[in-house]
């Protein structure tokens, strides 16, 4: 096994190609495909929840072709901070490796608050406190071992929801047909009521920003770089399913559910975590006759949740890591031990979450509320960084006299592709609850519950920036030095 040493910290590259690539393949699998795709039908009708899934998927897929170039060039755990630090500013570095450190962190409690509630499917008067401690173990367990317990974890639990949608499709593609469930039904439930798009624009812009929500993940693979045995070839292998991925498993699986549920089924609005009965999923295999559909697809959304969770351990632990590593964070949480775990970023993490989630009980989980809120922006803000992260690179790289052919992967369609994906986010960002603003009188708790993550990383960044006077660097000053770790 190899090991890259930097002064005290010596992370393992313990990650293979098929924990890579099932990390790449399972980081947006979750949730938002297995319950807020139907009440993205609902809103959007079949043709709205389509046209804003295949948009963001191709935002998405420029997205990680930009972080597949700048991982597989300096695979670093630190990733989005660091490529910020040394392609545009310090400042925008040190802003988003807290602002991805906070998001994960709070992300672990939600997950764990999730899968309280997910339990309680087969044990409902059991205690949701109990719950969470054994969910937080199992997570930290998992995480303590060393990065292949993350890594063959991962792996497992992706592999559960892979299989899913795959038995999914496959059942949907023969219901539709009429080989299984009754008769075919054809296209006629792209005719219903307003179909194939309903809403209008709010609705679509919706859609829109809660499929990227559903993507949020996919960047995961950015992070695991710094711990991946052979970069150079696993990185870019992850990073080539991401375009299938998006197109099977989203595009794909709405497209099934869109043609067997009409999107006035008011089951398909109801699809949250508290209602596993009225799944999307649930209710097309309940229809094609597989009675046990629901405690099935409750035990795959569970597997989803504790992922999400295990991902959120993994990732926030390596980013507070980098940061200490950089300077930008206190130097003991730089410590790893002789299985190069960042044990002291791993235990603070876990007791950030921890901490969260006990704050769910109080005031009717109200500071609870806020956290999440505060973090509902985090990962735009993050896709942005890489947007603007991965343009300086490649403009520093021609700068400074480097040839392209010395990048191992170069994304495709470049200037277009960061650019693209830069604006859309944006427009997500901006357009989070401009609904608030409508109506004659504007929702002014809405409008801070949406936009608060904007000023708190304005604050990060910002303060950093004036306590250091750091500037945006040069291009022909940008560090393109990948051993400079």
């Amino acid at each position: 096994m190899q090991v890259r040493s930097n002064n005290k910290s010596t992370l393992r590259q313990g990650l293979k190609a098929r924990h890579m690539t099932m990390i790449a393949l399972g980081g947006s699998i979750g949730t938002g495909l297995f319950l807020a795709s139907g009440g993205a039908i609902a809103s959007a009708g079949p043709g709205g929840a389509l046209l804003a899934y295949v948009a963001v998927g191709i935002m998405v897929y420029f997205l990680m072709t930009s972080l597949g170039e700048l991982a597989t060039y300096m695979p670093d755990s630190g990733s989005f901070s660091t490529y910020a630090t040394r392609f545009v500013d310090p400042s925008l570095g040190f802003a988003m490796g807290w602002n991805y450190w906070y998001n994960w962190a709070i992300t672990i409690a939600a997950e764990l608050s999730a899968a309280t509630l997910i339990i309680k499917y087969w044990f409902p008067h059991s205690s949701s406190f109990l719950w969470s401690v054994l969910f937080l173990v199992l997570l930290f367990g998992l995480n303590i071992l060393s990065v292949k317990g993350y890594g063959e974890s991962e792996y497992w639990f992706s592999i559960i929801k892979v299989a899913t949608v795959i038995i999914f499709l496959t059942v949907g593609v023969l219901m539709i047909f009429g080989i299984i469930g009754g008769k075919s039904v054809g296209f006629t439930n792209f005719t219903v009521g307003n179909a194939p798009f309903n809403g209008g624009f709010f609705a679509f812009l919706g859609v829109f920003m809660a499929a990227g929500f559903s993507f949020q993940g996919t960047e995961l693979v950015g992070v695991a770089a710094g711990e991946s045995e052979a970069p150079n070839k696993n990185v870019p292998r992850a990073i080539r399913q991401v375009f299938w991925r998006i197109l099977i498993f989203y595009i794909l699986a709405i497209t099934v559910i869109s043609l067997i549920i009409p999107y006035t089924n008011p089951n398909l609005i109801r699809s949250d975590i508290e209602s596993i009965g009225v799944s999307p999923f649930t209710l097309v295999f309940e229809k094609a006759g597989l009675a046990f559909a629901a405690s099935v697809m409750n035990a795959v959304i569970l597997t989803s949740v504790l992922s999400a969770g295990n991902s959120g351990m993994y990732a926030s632990s390596r980013m507070l890591y980098a940061l200490a590593k950089e300077g930008k964070a206190p130097q003991f949480l730089a410590k790893v031990n002789k299985r190069g775990i960042p044990m002291n970023s791993l235990l603070v993490t876990g007791a950030i979450g921890m901490l969260a989630f006990l704050a769910s009980f109080f005031g009717d989980g109200v500071v609870y509320t806020w956290l999440l809120n505060a973090s509902g922006m985090c990962g735009f803000i993050t896709w942005l960084g890489i947007a603007i992260s991965h343009y300086r690179f490649r403009k520093a790289f021609i700068a400074q006299g480097h040839s392209l052919d010395e990048l191992h992967y170069k994304a495709r369609w470049f200037p277009f592709g960061p650019i693209f994906a830069f604006v859309l986010c944006m427009i997500v960002i901006i357009g989070q609850n401009l609904g608030a603003f409508t109506g004659g009188k504007i929702d002014w708790y809405g409008v801070i519950a949406s936009y608060i993550s904007i000023p708190l990383f304005l604050v990060i960044w910002l303060g950093y920036k004036f306590k250091h006077q750091s500037k945006i660097i040069p291009l022909n000053e940008c560090d393109l030095n990948p051993h400079n770790r």
